[in-house]
């Protein structure tokens, strides 16, 4: 039975890093992957869905093309294309994942992996093979759900299901108004099909501020014709060859196909861990403390399957700290993390909203700017939105940070970087911005939140 300081089960972005950074610091390491190189983030999530999207915004640019004083006529979508093209990306990243870890000496294995004690391994692949290990990273990431009162229909799918079709419906229903939900509903929006999201609780994106949310459903509404509907459930649903149909408040709700975008579940049921001595708490996820530690010595779980932030940079940030802390080289990842979604328009936020801090007992100061005060903004005809700084009132210290508008996801690397340094609404806007760009906007913030912002209008005192 072969021997490795450190297995990895799972090559997602929180499996494969962790894998390359235990060999870059000399570990002697086994990677076991059941599917393919890059995990749900680069085959069937975030890399996906982030091609189709470029694809149905510059068509949706192209639709707006007049305003620049550029005519084209008959563009359209052909998505059979676009599918192909987002395989061959995928196929081109997950092939540098393969370079990566062949160029780092990891031994991979293709298979099911489960434990058989806490530091013997079973993998069952095209034959059944067995590994020891001393430190074990487990990084099996999560699926889809698919709630039991669920008609089971080939035109009910979850994301990974739709991202395989090549043809997209005329109208569908997107059940679930998070994250998932609300980037499948604005792609498929923008390339003509009529869409229709129900999310049961009061208001799509619940943990964004409400100004934020405010902003993307009317900008789904009015810009992309989704009809949006929460505060109820989707019931009596039914489907078969003619559609998918339901009710929502006693309303008929239809479409050509229903996707489901109702969360997502931990990838733990062939792992055995009750031979390595771990259970799952009453969700199905692996509990782990601050350092990605488990209950069970040498054992560590990352990303998804421990029920925290779910998203992949957040899990490679874990990965790695992981394979640092098993070699002794680390103490910990760090808990600031970003968040993007690729909605249209765009969604940045890190660190507290104002209604977070508010419930904690922080009095907070804000400071918003608008992109329509914007010139690059103006220029590029891209001006709805802002940009929004949550700030200790005491301290002026930026306790979190929102953008929706133009490249929203790039622009919250700043304001990450803001709040992770502790930096002061002062510090901040006398930090000199280039101009023009869409950066100047958190520099603009920074002095509103001040209250001496020379680029809108004062606020009349009651």
């Amino acid at each position: 039975m072969e021997t490795f300081d450190v297995t990895v089960i799972g090559a997602g972005p929180g499996g494969y890093p962790a894998a390359i950074r235990a060999a870059q610091l000399g570990a002697k390491v086994a990677l076991i992957e059941r599917e393919q190189f890059g995990g749900t983030c680069l085959n069937w999530g975030c890399i996906p869905t982030k091609t189709l999207i470029a694809g149905s915004s510059l068509l949706h640019s192209i639709g707006h093309a007049e305003s620049f004083g550029i005519k084209i006529n008959g563009a359209t979508a052909d998505y059979a294309a676009m599918i192909s093209r987002k395989n061959k990306v995928v196929e081109k990243l997950r092939t540098g994942i393969t370079m990566l870890l062949k160029t780092n000496g990891v031994t991979v294995f293709s298979g099911n992996a489960s434990f058989e004690q806490r530091n013997v391994i079973r993998i069952d692949g095209k034959k059944t093979e067995r590994i020891r290990t001393t430190g074990t990273v487990i990084a099996t990431g999560a699926e889809s759900a698919m709630p039991k009162f669920l008609p089971r229909h080939e035109r009910v799918v979850e994301s990974r299901s739709f991202l395989d079709i090549d043809k997209l419906p005329d109208s569908m229903v997107v059940l679930g108004g998070g994250v998932i939900g609300c980037e499948f509903a604005c792609m498929a929006a923008q390339l003509g099909v009529k869409v229709t999201v129900v999310e049961m609780l009061e208001d799509i994106l619940m943990p964004l501020d409400r100004d934020v949310r405010r902003e993307l459903r009317r900008a789904m509404e009015k810009n992309l014709g989704i009809k949006v509907m929460t505060g109820h459930a989707l019931q009596d649903i039914t489907a078969g060859k003619d559609g998918v149909s339901g009710t929502v408040d006693g309303k008929t709700v239809s479409g050509d196909m229903l996707l489901v975008a109702v969360g997502r579940v931990p990838v733990t049921a062939n792992l055995n861990l009750a031979a390595a001595g771990l259970k799952t708490d009453e969700r199905g996820f692996i509990p782990v403390d601050a350092m990605q530690r488990t209950a069970a010595p040498g054992i560590f779980a990352v990303g998804d399957v421990t029920g925290g932030i779910q998203l992949a940079h957040a899990a490679t940030a874990q990965g790695v700290a992981a394979a640092e802390i098993i070699m002794g080289a680390g103490r910990g990842a760090a808990t600031l993390v970003p968040s993007c979604i690729f909605t249209a328009p765009e969604i940045g936020a890190v660190g507290l909203t104002e209604q977070e801090a508010q419930a904690a007992g922080i009095t907070v100061k804000t400071g918003m700017f608008p992109f329509a005060a914007l010139g690059k903004a103006m220029a590029i005809d891209e001006a709805g939105g802002f940009v929004k700084w949550i700030a200790d009132n005491a301290t002026g210290r930026l306790l979190g940070a929102q953008a929706i508008g133009p490249h929203a996801t790039e622009l919250i690397a700043e304001a990450t970087l803001a709040v992770q340094g502790e930096w002061t609404v002062e510090e901040l806007g006398k930090t000199i911005h280039s101009h023009p760009t869409l950066s100047e906007a958190w520099m603009e913030a920074a002095h509103a939140a001040a209250g001496h912002c020379v680029h809108l209008p004062p606020v009349r005192k009651r």
